[in-house]
């Protein structure tokens, strides 16, 4: 399995071994509605691909790979030194990404952000701005050979990246795509929550227009489109017209401390 070169908490890589038997076996094209660290893009042998995601720095840097290639890998290695991975010169870094106006530059140090920043997180507050906090972590690596895996799968994949509303990408999808979808999560309890992605929160209206187009995708455009979500009574109710297929994942709750909570994957395949 190729591995995505950015840490992502929630990436489906741990849960290819589920995804994958639901693809087709080489699909005329792959969409991932919710691309993040596009673990399951890098895994599915399409001609051609539309990568789509609502948090405009993410695809900004697929973008800058996909137009500069190593040269850009070249470039975001360079603020991957000892002197920049220390709280002062991290809040620095930090700051100019959020007051930077130039794509590529920002592009670069999203993903030092998320290589030096606490357990990956991808998080900004309601002014927009990014504020995870330094993860004080003592060496953190480069990812050269999971780039130059995703530069070797854009080289074989006619691949698009954009940055729309999911309703936006139901709206062009095509009889025969396969589409995959990982949205923010439904709470398992009234209790929890989950701090802000990309700016915009993901409401239970989102959860229900997702379910209903993903259904009309099928029965309209002969689509094979799967949905992975928390298993709760709510999501079940959703996609009751769905294949539900439920298990469990790990969990880590604290350095120490981890959890087995329920998932499924609804699908809905031809």
């Amino acid at each position: 399995m190729i591995r995505p070169f950015l840490k992502w908490p929630g990436g489906k890589f741990r849960l290819l071994d589920r995804i994958l038997p639901h693809c087709s076996t080489v699909p005329a094209r792959f969409v991932e509605v919710f691309a993040g660290s596009c673990a399951v893009y890098l895994n599915v042998p399409a001609k051609e691909a539309l990568v789509n995601d609502v948090n405009p720095d993410l695809i900004a840097l697929y973008s800058c790979l996909q137009k500069e290639g190593e040269a850009f890998a070249r470039f975001m290695q360079g603020f991957f030194t000892a002197e920049n991975n220390s709280k002062e010169n991290y809040l620095y870094l930090r700051s100019a990404f959020n007051a930077g106006r130039d794509a590529r530059v920002r592009a670069a140090i999203f993903l030092y952000l998320n290589r030096h920043g606490y357990n990956g997180l991808v998080r900004y507050n309601r002014k927009g701005l990014f504020n995870v906090p330094f993860g004080r972590y003592k060496t953190p690596a480069f990812p050269a050979k999971a780039l130059d895996d995703f530069l070797d799968k854009l080289a074989v994949t006619k691949t698009r990246f954009v940055c729309q509303d999911f309703r936006t990408v139901f709206a062009g999808l095509e009889k025969g795509d396969v589409v995959y979808c990982d949205p923010p999560y439904v709470p398992l309890s009234t209790t929890a929550s989950f701090t802000t992605y990309s700016g915009t929160a993901f409401t239970a209206k989102d959860q229900e227009d997702l379910a209903r187009l993903a259904e009309a995708a099928y029965t309209d455009r002969g689509a094979t489109v799967l949905v992975s979500n928390h298993d709760t009574a709510h999501i079940r109710t959703l996609y009751k017209r769905a294949h539900i297929i439920p298990f469990e994942v790990q969990r880590f709750i604290s350095c120490k401390e981890r959890k087995r909570a329920p998932e499924l994957l609804a699908v809905f395949r031809p």
